[in-house]
């Protein structure tokens, strides 16, 4: 089992990390601890690309599809200090918007657009205890900046203006902490994270001018995740996480309700890997959050989802470890607020590529 663990490693965080595309809120990619488990020193580089299909109706219009297809690029670097300890240093993109309605269908929001846009800088020790036991955590840092053109605050008709939006460049600060367990004969891992929330204060410029600030709150976390060798040559793994995303909004001027009454999420992913060489292993998994209910906002028209992720493994003899995976998933139907648009039979695609380095 200690070979699985190797082979495996932090590769089950390509599936609920890069490949997470469309978890509660606007989250992109989720935390994930494995690389600090991986042996001696290791380096990761992840690239993901989803291509959500979205749309809705409402008053017997159609929306087309509103959302834009995105990118993500992680990665992460662990040095073995010592026997006892490790230092790791972990850039993503934990949270990330891309709207455009297309123009010319006669809908509410036609031509409405919205970006945000944030990285995060994450500093983590890894401390062991015992070999089962370990305790780890650090700093965050995430660089946040949105803006949204064109967004209709009522009906033409009545002279309700469009309204577009510009924040501040706003750098706040975090923290994550955690415990793990282990018994590597068994390649068995459970640990359980704590991810703080982080409170960003934005000046912003809007249509009526300057003044338009706001604050907003990446919500907190906790992340239960788990693998463990089951029979030769095949590991269970697996993750329970739960986001507070009701504390999240977007409310300029106090009153410009651009995102809000979002609920809180627990997401689920649960996956078997199976290696059939030194070299050569596969992975597949499913992921679920169940559906919250209540209004969703015209600004991300979505509520859970449903995926299956499939990938495959290579190990080269000099120790590079190349992941390659894609996900396809159901997104829940959702009512929006304001125009009661409903949107339903909607999906995403999701490819990822990781590449480690053990040296």
């Amino acid at each position: 089992m200690a070979v699985m663990k190797k082979i495996f490693g932090a590769t089950t965080a390509l599936v609920v990390g890069t490949l997470s595309a469309q978890a509660g809120g606007i989250e992109r990619t989720a935390f994930s601890p494995a690389f600090l488990f991986e042996q001696g020193n290791y380096f990761e580089l992840s690239f993901g690309a989803v291509t959500p299909d979205v749309s809705g109706t409402a008053l017997g219009v159609n929306s087309g599809d509103m959302a834009s297809s995105y990118n993500t690029l992680g990665g992460a670097v662990k040095y073995q200090i010592t026997d006892q300890f490790a230092l790791g240093v972990v850039v993503d993109q934990p949270v990330g918007v891309d709207v455009a309605y297309p123009g010319g269908t006669g809908y509410f929001f036609n031509t409405s657009n919205a970006t945000v846009n944030a990285t995060q800088l994450s500093v983590l020790g890894h401390y062991r205890m015992s070999p089962n036991f370990s305790l780890y955590g650090g700093l965050r840092a995430a660089r946040v900046e949105g803006m949204v053109d064109n967004i209709n605050l009522g009906p033409a008709t009545l002279g309700a203006p469009v309204y577009d939006m510009r924040t501040s460049t706003e750098v706040d600060y975090g923290y994550v902490v955690g415990v793990a367990y282990e018994r590597p004969d068994i390649a068995l891992r459970v640990s359980l994270s704590y991810i703080s929330e982080i409170t960003h204060d934005f000046t912003a410029t809007d249509s009526f001018g300057p003044g338009a600030g706001f604050s907003t709150t990446l919500p907190q976390g906790v992340n239960l995740d788990f693998q463990t060798g089951i029979a030769a040559d095949t590991l269970l793994f697996g993750s329970i996480r739960w986001r507070d995303w009701s504390e999240f909004s977007i409310v300029p001027r106090g009153t410009i309700a651009l995102a809000s009454n979002y609920q809180d999420t627990v997401s689920y992913t649960l996956g078997v890997g199976r290696r059939f060489s030194d070299s050569l292993s596969a992975l597949a998994s499913i992921g679920y959050e169940p559906s919250v209910g209540g209004l969703a906002g015209n600004l991300g028209p979505t509520d859970g989802y449903t995926s299956l992720t499939l990938a495959g493994i290579y190990t080269a003899p000099t120790g590079v470890k190349v992941t390659v995976g894609a996900s396809y998933g159901q997104i829940g139907d959702a009512t929006t607020s304001g125009i009661g648009g409903r949107f339903t039979d909607n999906d995403f695609i999701g490819v990822g590529v990781k590449v480690g380095y053990s040296f």
